[in-house]
C-alpha cells in the first residue's frame, strides 16, 4: 500500500495507530463518540485499486474518485453530500533552472475521516501532521482542522516561490538594461513559469469562499476560531495572488522595454552602418574623381605615343606644348566639374 501515515484521533489526540486500512475501518466503527473522533489516512501516489478500495469504504463520490485517479486538476472545492473534496496545487521554486514545480494534493473531508492523496513528494505533510498533533486544541476541531493546516502549509510554501521569482525578475531587469542578447529567451521562460504559478494560485479565491460558506452555519466557539484561522490563510493567499499578478504585469512591461531597447540598438546600428556607407561612398567619389582627372592626360599621352607615321602633329613645331596644354586643360576642366558636384 502507498500509505504514508495512518492514525485515528480522539479528542484532538492521536489514539490509535492502525496496522492496515482494514484495521482503520474497524477501529473507526468502534469509536464511542463519532463526533469527536476521526481518522487521517495519508496516501502517496496510490494506485487506482488503492483509491477505489478507500472510496468504497468511505462512500466517496465517483466523480471525485475519478479526479483523484486522473489527477492534473485545477484547484477547487466540490461538495458531495457531507463530503468535501478539495484539490490544491502546492509549488516550489527550483532556482538553478528557474522552474516552478507544481504538485498536486487531493483531500477528502468527511464527518469522521480525512484522506490526503499526494501525487508528488512535495509538500511533506508529515510536518503538518506533527504540527497538529502538537496542538490538540486545534486538532480537536476535527477533519476541518486538517484542511486548515494543509491549506496553511501550501500557502506558506508559495512565499519562497515569490521570493525566487522576484530575484530572477530583478536579474532580468539588469540584463535588459545591460543589453544582454539572451535575455529575451529568459523573459519568455520566466513568464511561462509565472503563468503556471498563477493558475495554481488564482482558483484558491473560490476555494476559500466556498469553504467559508460551508463553515458559516457552525455556531460553536471552536469552529469560530477555525474560521478565523482560515480567514488569515485566505488573506495570505490574496497577497500571493496580488504579487503574482504584479509579476505578470512587470514581465509584460519588461518585454515592451526590451523590445524598445532592441529596436533602439538596431536603429543605432543601422545609423552607424548608414554613416559608414556614406563615408565609404564619399571616398569612392573622391577616388573616382581623381581617377577620371588622371585618365584625361593619360589618354592624350597614349594617343601621341602610338608613333604612327601619318600623324600631323608629330611634325608640328608646337605639337609638344599643345599636348601638354591639352592634358592640363582636360584635368582642370574635370577638376572643376567634380569640385562643383561636391565629389572633391
Amino acid at each position: 500500500m502507498s500509505v504514508v501515515d495512518n492514525a485515528i484521533y480522539i479528542d484532538g489526540r492521536r489514539a490509535v495507530d492502525p496496522t492496515s486500512l482494514d484495521h482503520t475501518f474497524e477501529e473507526l466503527r468502534q469509536c464511542p463518540d463519532q463526533g469527536r473522533s476521526f481518522c487521517w489516512i495519508g496516501l502517496l501516489r496510490p494506485s487506482k485499486q488503492e483509491i477505489e478500495a478507500v472510496a468504497e469504504e468511505f462512500g466517496l463520490h465517483p466523480l471525485a474518485v475519478e479526479d483523484t485517479i486522473t489527477a492534473h486538476q485545477r484547484p477547487k472545492l466540490d461538495l458531495y453530500g457531507d463530503v468535501v473534496f478539495v484539490v490544491l496545487r502546492p509549488a516550489r521554486y527550483v532556482d538553478p533552472v528557474e522552474v516552478v514545480e507544481i504538485g498536486e494534493v487531493h483531500l477528502f473531508i468527511g464527518p469522521d475521516f480525512v484522506i490526503t492523496v499526494r501525487h508528488a513528494e512535495e509538500p511533506d505533510l508529515a510536518a503538518v501532521r506533527k504540527r497538529l498533533e502538537g496542538d490538540p486544541e486545534l486538532l480537536d476541531n476535527g477533519p476541518y482542522a486538517v484542511l486548515y493546516a494543509v491549506l496553511d502549509k501550501v500557502v506558506d510554501d508559495y512565499f519562497p516561490v515569490l521570493d525566487g521569482l522576484q530575484d530572477d525578475i530583478d536579474g532580468i531587469e539588469v540584463q535588459v538594461f545591460g543589453g544582454d542578447p539572451g535575455v529575451s529567451k529568459r523573459i519568455y521562460q520566466l513568464s511561462r513559469e509565472v503563468i503556471e504559478f498563477q493558475r495554481a494560485v488564482e482558483p484558491l479565491r473560490e476555494v476559500f469562499v466556498e469553504l467559508r460558506d460551508r463553515l458559516k452555519a457552525t455556531a460553536s466557539q471552536s469552529d469560530l476560531e477555525l474560521r478565523r484561522s482560515l480567514r488569515d490563510v485566505s488573506d495570505h493567499a490574496i497577497r500571493v495572488m496580488e504579487r503574482v499578478q504584479s509579476f505578470r504585469d512587470l514581465l509584460s512591461n519588461i518585454v515592451q522595454v526590451n523590445a524598445a531597447l532592441v529596436a533602439q540598438r538596431q536603429n543605432e546600428e543601422m545609423a552607424r552602418l548608414t554613416e559608414a556607407g556614406f563615408d565609404q561612398n564619399e571616398q569612392v567619389k573622391r577616388i573616382s574623381s581623381w581617377a577620371a582627372i588622371l585618365f584625361a592626360p593619360t589618354l592624350v599621352a597614349s594617343i601621341y605615343g602610338m608613333n604612327f607615321t601619318h600623324m600631323p602633329e608629330l611634325s608640328w613645331t608646337y605639337g609638344y606644348p599643345f599636348a601638354i596644354g591639352l592634358m592640363l586643360l582636360c584635368g582642370m576642366i574635370l577638376y572643376t566639374i567634380f569640385k562643383r558636384a561636391g565629389w572633391l
